[in-house]
């Protein structure tokens, strides 16, 4: 194995062992072009210089391991997908008339999209004049990186995350505080976070009605997306939403799990 390989793998075992991050699960190009980012940034020379150098530095440890969860978002980013989630997803969910209706943000990042699905709740309930059955719905958003979900409870956002939110939202759901945009009372509580490891910890909760996941997926290597498919399609209740990221698809034993509700947007439904 050529050395820069072995310090590789090494530096991949390394991050596994100390933080629980799942590094073999990812693909190799995604975790050297990360790896490279942070060994730039501290001017070392070698994946074992830098592992060196993670124990020497735990504050470094901790940008590492936040730059490997790619925490890139935004409110109702791909707004297409985010419209057909409202004309599709929203009022089926509302027509089960379940007792509960359960909702997971897996990956959430900081947030954005766990509130973005509960104002399309929200705003749904509000026309149908449904508002005494927000009671019911539970909203959750995990995430592996315990800061980003300190901002998601924070709720305290720039515009730049608003770029892509219609103005009718915009202005009726996010109040500004101390120059920064906030979220509406009335949403906020829908939504609650967690710390989760998508690969290694238990679901938040069991018969989930919509599961979103977007733009994580696709980072993974095929075996562990297998394990996935198969653990979202047995965590969903029956008729349950999938919505993934647009440039993710189902691949393999997982098409025989789903059928596309809208495949262009990537919405699928449990079979």
């Amino acid at each position: 194995m050529h050395e820069d390989d072995a310090g590789f793998r090494a530096l991949m075992d390394k991050v596994t062992r100390d933080r629980g991050f799942r590094c073999s699960s990812y693909k190799d190009k995604c975790l050297r072009r990360r790896f490279a980012v942070r060994m730039r940034a501290k001017g070392t020379a070698s994946h074992t210089e830098y592992a060196r150098m993670l124990d020497a530095d735990p504050r470094e440890y901790d940008r590492l391991v936040r730059s490997l969860t790619i925490n890139v978002t935004k409110f109702f980013r791909n707004w297409d997908t985010f419209s057909a989630v409202a004309q599709k997803v929203i009022p089926a969910l509302w027509e089960r008339g379940e007792r509960e209706l359960r909702v997971w943000s897996a990956g959430c990042s900081s947030g954005e999209e766990a509130y973005s699905v509960g104002i399309l709740i929200h705003k749904h309930a509000v026309e149908k004049n449904l508002l005494p059955l927000l009671e019911s719905v539970s909203i959750v958003g995990t995430d592996i990186d315990r800061e980003c979900l300190d901002d998601a409870e924070r709720a305290l956002y720039r515009d730049s995350a608003l770029v892509e939110t219609p103005a009718d939202l915009r202005e009726r759901y996010f109040p500004k505080a101390g120059g920064l945009f906030t979220m509406l009372p009335e949403v906020k509580r829908l939504v609650t976070f967690e710390r989760r490891d998508l690969l290694g910890s238990p679901p938040p909760f069991e018969n989930v009605h919509l599961l979103v996941c977007r733009n994580v997926v696709i980072y993974f290597e095929r075996e562990a997306q297998d394990a996935l498919f198969a653990e979202f399609h047995r965590v969903l209740a029956p008729g349950g939403f999938l919505v993934l990221g647009k440039v993710e698809t189902l691949l393999g034993a997982a098409r025989g799990l789903f059928s596309p509700v809208n495949a262009r947007e990537r919405i699928f439904r449990k079979i």
